[in-house]
């Protein structure tokens, strides 16, 4: 499953809150390496103890944070520089970082990984995870963390509008706009796709509704769905390039990536004036990682100002308010669009709500898709 649009399937998530691990990663728990101490408590350690032995262990293996994604690959050559470090990346999805992680447990061959927000505390859940708390733990938002550092959020994402000006004359700024609209709007797999579903939670919230009732959300993509406009295709580079794509509800980060990626004046991208929903990124260290002191150490470069500017070079917002370059910040989406955004508050209520999902979607809005 490819990184780059980060789609964690809900059979998986189901898989990973029964503790069913996936099993074609099995195989992944054989290693000739001796297994590494567990470090007992990381907040007894200094930053500069952890950075040099991070220096004395000279590797750091991430899960899921390729150089294509969010600029980690300029991330990577600063810690890389910045710790005598070298690096390697396994492309995984959030639910396939996790199943790694148990199935090779003290054998593991992964130190860091970066998953959505909704799968921190799954690991922690699963006693996978070692708790670091980085010296920057006081700027970063309460909804953002666990109570003692098992997963910390890197940056954040909140659902946007992605318009092809060339195919549509009128760029939607509200959720209203949409339902005036002519044209078709992806939403993608919400069956399947983290992103999809958390497009009709975006909605829901715009219309009165939160992480515990999605119902205002569901009626309102059957009413596209009954409009025939409602379009299950993949907001992908691809599709967008064909023409196939006239407006998708996607990440901002994802949004921006893609018109970047085309052609930055041929697309706006606008956050709905009526509400969206915020989200995140973690970051969890394997509690069994080879190489505890780099991953501490790469979380700490990940929460500096370097790092949170290198994540918004690729059009993630910082978890940090961090004063970011001019030319940076004026490729972001303005602050001001921001306002009616607001991050999901309870995560257990949004994993019960999720699971129902797939199946109310398939009964109250794909019959209706035309």
């Amino acid at each position: 499953m490819n990184r780059t649009f980060k789609k964690n399937c809900y059979k998986s998530i189901q898989a990973l809150i029964l503790g069913v691990s996936v099993l074609g990663l099995a195989a992944c728990g054989a290693t000739n390496e001796e297994a590494a101490p567990v470090v007992k408590d990381p907040s007894s350690l200094t930053l500069k103890e952890i950075e040099t032995k991070a220096n004395e262990e000279g590797t750091i293996n991430s899960v899921g944070m390729p150089d294509s994604w969010a600029n980690w690959g300029e991330t990577w050559n600063e810690v890389m520089k910045k710790y005598t470090l070298e690096h390697n990346d396994t492309d995984l999805s959030s639910a396939e970082e996790i199943a790694k992680m148990e199935s090779e447990g003290e054998n593991a061959t992964a130190d860091i990984g970066d998953v959505g927000m909704s799968f921190g505390p799954i690991a922690e859940q699963k006693e996978l995870t070692m708790p670091y708390k980085t010296s920057y733990w006081d700027e970063v938002p309460e909804w953002a963390k666990d109570d003692n550092g098992d997963w910390i959020v890197g940056y954040q994402g909140t659902i946007a509008f992605f318009t092809n000006k060339e195919l549509v004359d009128n760029p939607p700024k509200s959720w209203d706009d949409i339902l005036k609209g002519d044209y078709k709007v992806t939403v993608g797999d919400v069956q399947r796709g983290t992103q999809n579903q958390m497009a009709v939670l975006a909605a829901a919230i715009a219309n009165g509704g939160d992480e515990t009732n999605l119902q205002p959300g569901i009626d309102y993509f059957a009413k596209l769905a009954k409009q025939g406009r409602l379009s299950l295709t993949d907001a992908k580079p691809a599709n967008i390039e064909k023409g196939e794509v006239e407006v998708a509800l996607v990440w901002d980060f994802n949004a921006l990536g893609y018109a970047d990626q085309i052609n930055r004046d041929q697309f706006e991208v606008t956050i709905p004036s009526e509400g969206s929903v915020v989200s995140g990124y973690a970051t969890i260290i394997n509690k069994f990682a080879k190489h505890p002191h780099a991953a501490m150490a790469t979380r700490e470069y990940i929460l500096s100002d370097e790092g949170q500017i290198n994540l918004a070079k690729g059009f993630a917002r910082p978890i940090r308010d961090v004063e970011l370059p001019k030319e940076v910040a004026g490729k972001m989406v303005p602050e001001e669009q921001y306002k009616n955004a607001k991050p999901i508050e309870d995560y257990k209520a949004w994993e019960e709500t999720a699971k129902n999902l797939p199946q109310i979607w398939q009964e109250e809005v794909l019959v209706h898709v035309k």
